[in-house]
C-alpha cells in the first residue's frame, strides 16, 4: 500500500471540500453531478458517492426524493368533528403527535399539558 506522502495528484476530498465552499458563499446548492462535472473539467476523476459522502460529512443533507410515479396530489380535506361531540379528528392526533415529538415523548407532553391546565384555572 503507497505512502500517503509518497501519493500523486491532487487531494480529492479537499478538491471536493473547496469547490462545495465556492457554490455555497454564490448561493447554489452543491450537488454531486455538478461537482463531478466541474471536476472532471478540472482533470480530477471522483466518483459521484465520493462526493456524496464527502459533502454529507461537511454537514450538507442530500434532498428527499419523491417515490417513481408519486405526483405531487392535492392533500384531501379531512372533515373535523365539532369539539363538543367529543370526538377526535385525525387533524386533532397529528397536531398532537407533533406537540409529543416537540417535548420529546408522551409523558413530557402531558406532564406540560397539565401544568397548563393547572395555570388556565
Amino acid at each position: 500500500m503507497a505512502d500517503k506522502k509518497d501519493a500523486k495528484g491532487p487531494n480529492k476530498s479537499e478538491e471536493i471540500r473547496k469547490l462545495a465552499r465556492t457554490m455555497k458563499e454564490r448561493n447554489e446548492k452543491p450537488r454531486p453531478v455538478v461537482i463531478v462535472a466541474t471536476l472532471k473539467k478540472q482533470g480530477i476523476d471522483v466518483s459521484s458517492p465520493q462526493v456524496s459522502m464527502v459533502l454529507k460529512r461537511m454537514g450538507f443533507r442530500p434532498r428527499k426524493r419523491r417515490k417513481a410515479g408519486e405526483a405531487e396530489a392535492p392533500k384531501a380535506k379531512v372533515r373535523t368533528v365539532s369539539a363538543k361531540s367529543g370526538q377526535i379528528s385525525i387533524e386533532d392526533l397529528l397536531a398532537a403527535k407533533k406537540v409529543v415529538q416537540q417535548f420529546g415523548g408522551s409523558d413530557r407532553a402531558i406532564a406540560a399539558i397539565a401544568a397548563l391546565k393547572r395555570f388556565e384555572g
